[in-house]
């Protein structure tokens, strides 16, 4: 969001230099007014964001319990955290090169990739159970009815399809931004040679894409093991169409700082909304992966009965 911030105030250039701000000075003088404090509080947000995931690296290493996937995306945060900081100083060197600010924003929702994994990992890991679905039927005479492998097989592939195509929606999100008015700095910056208009018509159609597929997704879940995938996909739905609304409402409105804003907020609601709901999909399937197709789970003899 701060980077955000930086684009639509025309602080990109607020520091005229990566790693200093300026060839003689760490952070901004008070020449350089506003756009320097904008430019250098975002850059600022690179140390507390390692400190956070060094926190995770180093809880996680002290868990009694092993946690290696948990580790695996504390470092991959770390990394991603770096590579974006290094994108941000060849940003500020190729003078807001549209395509190097697409660059950076891809690496910001690397970023919010690895935090999901990691956040699912956590409670993998930890064998709490959070994101899983417990809410199945029970009592004397309920048992969990396994889905038919074909429709397991059906809800992967939209899963799998739902994440694909809301990728490149984020990236062909990146082409209309760099063929838009906001270059991030209140100089003359050469835009992306693409036309704002049929770009943003393709941003739509993929968009209205990925919302057919939710749908489908949602329609396809069942009651039964899926609760909680069938919530998320539900939030994620919502969330979509209030990023829709944004998106229509700011590209008939020549594109306000605001809902500009707005809109940078919803697509990472967005994105990690659909890897919420993928890899919570994903655990519910794996859980249904038996070789049984659609009959009841037969309960075990001399099993526990609810009193």
């Amino acid at each position: 969001m701060t980077g955000g911030i930086v684009r639509v105030t025309g602080s990109g250039l607020g520091c005229t230099d990566w790693p200093m701000c300026t060839g003689e000075t760490l952070a901004p003088t008070a020449e350089m007014g506003m756009h320097g404090v904008i430019e250098f509080g975002n850059r600022l947000l690179t140390g507390a964001l390692c400190a956070v995931v060094g926190w995770v690296i180093i809880t996680a290493r002290l868990q009694e319990k092993p946690m290696p996937a948990v580790l695996r995306g504390g470092w991959a945060q770390f990394w991603i955290v770096v590579l974006n900081a290094v994108v941000g100083g060849v940003t500020v060197w190729m003078r807001l090169s549209p395509y190097i600010v697409a660059a950076h924003f891809i690496a910001a929702t690397l970023l919010l990739t690895a935090a999901v994994f990691t956040w699912h990992a956590a409670y993998a890991d930890a064998g709490s159970g959070a994101g899983t679905d417990a809410d199945v039927a029970t009592g004397p005479d309920a048992a969990p009815v396994q889905p038919a492998p074909q429709a397991v097989a059906r809800i992967r592939s939209l899963s799998a399809a739902l994440v694909a195509v809301t990728a490149l929606l984020v990236f062909v999100g990146t082409l209309a931004t760099g063929s838009g008015p906001h270059a991030g700095d209140s100089s003359d910056v050469t835009r992306m040679p693409f036309d704002w208009t049929a770009v943003t018509v393709v941003h739509g159609v993929l968009a209205a894409t990925v919302l057919v597929l939710a749908v489908l997704l949602f329609s396809a879940l069942p009651k039964d093991g899926f609760g909680a995938a069938r919530r998320k996909a539900a939030a994620f739905l919502a969330v979509l169409l209030g990023q829709g609304l944004v998106g229509l409402v700011q590209s008939v409105t020549a594109l306000p700082a605001l809902l500009v804003m707005l809109h940078l907020l919803g697509s990472a609601l967005v994105w990690t909304g659909v890897l919420q709901v993928h890899f919570t999909v994903k655990r519910a399937c794996s859980g249904h992966s038996g070789p049984l197709s659609g009959a009841p789970v037969p309960r075990a003899r001399g099993a526990a009965t609810h009193a």
